[in-house]
């Protein structure tokens, strides 16, 4: 039988099992964080507000390719058999989240790409005029133009989703054997991208508008991490006992202080005070935001990891 080490929060560790390091935390967030810029862009394109010069639909397609092509080669870096990971794309497995979220993938590209052509940025069409050919044939049709908008909601929330899904799917751990977790992290990526726009926005009507949304998102959030909570706490005795690493253990001040006090509370707070015209906005709210999002991936990737289904062998 294999050696267990339990650790002081009682949970149980098999030394021969590989622990993620930074790069799947990392891969988890940056394609949230695009999913929600997917969804975000996708939806004022959709409403026509790519006309606008301002409009932060005409950065977020191509810093989506970029923010995703960098979670793309964290993931990568993760892999022990690197030299085979094409073989992925040579089959699909119907019940295999992974080959779902590597085809998934796949499809977001093209669809950031056709995003950029709605609306050029300016660097682009000066230092690539012949990308203008294809804007214009993409934006001669209003119907492919609202196409394009939906068609990147649609992936992008499939895109996070999938970075949920893709933890719950591995039975062997119960603090991921949730539900929740993929609602709960399509959330959380577009609270973190409506934060970013909010912060970086140049037109002031717009910024107001994400950081009402961001609010809306903040609340689902919470509301969300309190169900997942519940239910593991209601759940079998290793599923409850997978909860109190984050509830009570190692990882709860982490949790606690950063993911919930200042990754959503206060920052749902500010914002609030903000949108009432009690404060001036802050780039401060957005910011924490952004960051409490980072580290709800590596809390729970990390405490996932830790959770344990084999407590009984110690019993036997």
């Amino acid at each position: 039988m294999r050696e267990l080490t339990l650790t002081r929060d009682n949970a149980l560790i098999d030394p021969s099992l590989q622990i993620w390091g930074w790069e799947i935390p990392l891969y988890l967030f940056l394609g949230g964080l695009v999913a929600g810029m997917m969804i975000i862009s996708g939806y004022f394109v959709f409403k026509g507000r790519h006309k606008e010069v301002s409009c932060s639909c005409v950065a977020l397609p191509l810093l989506g390719i970029v923010l995703l092509s960098i979670g793309m080669l964290a993931l990568f870096l993760d892999l022990d058999h690197k030299l085979y990971a094409w073989r992925m794309y040579t089959t699909f497995q119907v019940a295999s989240p992974m080959s779902w979220g590597a085809w998934i993938l796949i499809l977001v590209y093209p669809a950031l790409l056709a995003g950029m052509l709605v609306r050029l940025p300016a660097f682009l069409t000066a230092r690539l005029p012949w990308l203008k050919t294809y804007s214009a044939k993409l934006t001669a049709s209003e119907g492919a133009t609202r196409t394009v908008g939906v068609v990147n909601m649609l992936l992008g929330a499939m895109l996070g989703i999938y970075t949920g899904i893709l933890l719950s799917a591995f039975g062997a751990r119960p603090l991921w054997n949730s539900p929740v977790l993929g609602l709960l992290f399509l959330i959380s990526g577009l609270s973190t991208a409506a934060a970013f726009v909010h912060l970086v926005s140049r037109d002031r009507h717009e910024s107001m508008m994400l950081a009402k949304a961001d609010n809306g998102f903040l609340a689902a959030e919470l509301a969300l991490l309190t169900l997942f909570l519940i239910g593991m706490v209601s759940s079998t005795r290793v599923h409850s006992e997978a909860a109190q690493l984050i509830l009570t253990g190692s990882f709860a001040p982490v949790f606690w202080v950063f993911v919930v006090g200042l990754g959503i509370l206060i920052p749902l707070f500010v914002q609030t005070l903000a949108m009432r015209g009690r404060i001036a906005h802050t780039p401060v709210a957005p910011m924490l935001v952004i960051a409490g999002g980072l580290i709800l991936r590596f809390v729970i990737v990390y405490a996932g990891q830790v959770s344990h289904w084999t407590k009984t062998a110690l019993t036997k």
